[in-house]
């Protein structure tokens, strides 16, 4: 099955661009990488990683990058309600309290935190067997 990342984290991006088809949405929100995996997981994908994964919440990071795997033959009814219910939580987060302006060295730490969440899953030996 062809995996592929979407992410707006650069630091995803840069490691990966050459391993992964990426849709990289460079000025891209959590919540527009969320919607994005949707679009695509509406195009017989399944959800590889969990939208929703790690301990940050939408409303504290920028940054999300997710795995699908790619022309699974059919819709991934699973993988469709795990998404849709992902982006209703993500939107919740975002009404109670928006996502602060932080400054470029927190910015980089939370890059290297979703980051670090990608190469759990890609290192992994199951991966590759998916």
């Amino acid at each position: 099955m062809k995996k592929v990342i979407i992410t707006n984290n650069s630091k995803v991006f840069e490691k990966y661009e050459n391993l992964y088809e990426i849709i990289y949405l460079e000025n891209g929100s959590y919540v527009d990488v969320l919607n994005k995996a949707r679009d695509i997981i509406h195009t017989s994908c399944k959800l590889l990683t969990h939208p929703m994964s790690g301990s940050l919440k939408p409303n504290q990071t920028p940054y999300k990058s997710v795995i699908v795997g790619k022309d699974t033959g059919k819709t991934d009814y699973e993988s469709v309600i795990l998404i849709e219910n992902s982006i209703e939580a993500a939107y919740k987060f975002l009404k109670f309290k928006k996502t602060p302006l932080w400054n470029e060295k927190i910015l980089n730490d939370f890059k290297t935190v979703d980051l670090s969440l990608i190469e759990n899953v890609v290192k992994n030996p199951m991966f590759n067997v998916i």
